[in-house]
């Protein structure tokens, strides 16, 4: 058993709710707490983030837009949920669908009560021919052919699964040479504002989230997995172990979240 330096985080091999104990439990029990909050999803995202998600998905989005205005470009949103992260993509597209081959993008998640929102937002968009198409899928083992797209994004659900190295190279595996992967999710910022924000994670956010919801466990589950995700340096190590040539992470908001970017 190797040990880590004083002051970091174990490593872990993926997201372990309580009473998981291994993989495929782990992965039931994601799947099922999505399930259970689907209906109010969208509406805690906004509430609970002070809408300041919308500005990370479109910066997320605006980051790729080399890619995005590509002709015929292939782009999968992993752990896509509701769709907004793969509904910022198809808007960044914007007016370069009128001389370009529109880039076919996918949105992939294992709930199929998530997807359900998704598809029902979809019908918002249905004569762009940018809109997103949705498969009910498991990310770390996607019906997909090797180097098949050349860009594949995951905003705020890669932290959630089972097998972080894994999903990892499932990522790789789909990319093309030269294709390029936006991991967003949430971070543990430091000083005054990273107190700020730890006490409005454990306290305030799983009280707001069990009452609007009327669930009780997700919105408790999601500090802790935050907590247990790796911190910057180790994820970008892994990332480079699982075969990205380049990782980088930009931080958004003080660090509250950030983007993991990497090019195979």
């Amino acid at each position: 058993m190797t040990t880590k330096p004083a002051g970091s985080k174990p490593q872990v091999i993926g997201t372990s709710p309580d009473g998981a104990t291994d993989r495929e439990s782990a992965a039931r029990a994601v799947r099922d707490m999505f399930t259970s909050i689907a209906p109010r999803y969208d509406l805690l995202n906004h509430v609970l983030s002070l809408n300041v998600d919308r500005l990370w998905w479109r910066r997320t989005a605006r980051t790729f837009r080399h890619i995005l205005t590509r002709s015929g470009a292939h782009v999968l949103d992993l752990c896509c949920g509701t769709g907004d992260m793969a509904f910022a993509l198809r808007r960044e597209v914007g007016q370069a669908t009128r001389q370009i081959v529109s880039p076919q993008i996918i949105g992939a998640d294992f709930s199929h009560a998530m997807l359900q929102r998704a598809m029902a937002k979809t019908a918002v968009g249905a004569q762009d021919q940018a809109v997103p198409n949705w498969i009910e899928a498991d990310a770390l083992n996607l019906p997909f052919p090797d180097e098949h797209f050349d860009l594949v994004t995951s905003a705020f659900g890669f932290r959630n699964l089972a097998d972080y190295d894994a999903g990892l190279r499932e990522i790789v595996r789909l990319l093309r040479a030269g294709g390029e992967c936006g991991i967003l999710d949430f971070g543990e910022p430091q000083g005054a504002i990273g107190l700020l924000y730890r006490f409005y994670f454990k306290r305030v956010l799983p009280r707001v989230g069990t009452f609007i919801s009327g669930v009780r466990g997700p919105y408790a589950y999601l500090p802790a997995s935050v907590e247990r995700f790796p911190d910057p340096g180790e994820m970008l190590s892994r990332m480079k172990a699982a075969g990205f040539s380049q990782a980088t992470r930009t931080p958004y908001t003080f660090g509250i979240a950030g983007l993991y970017r990497g090019k195979k």
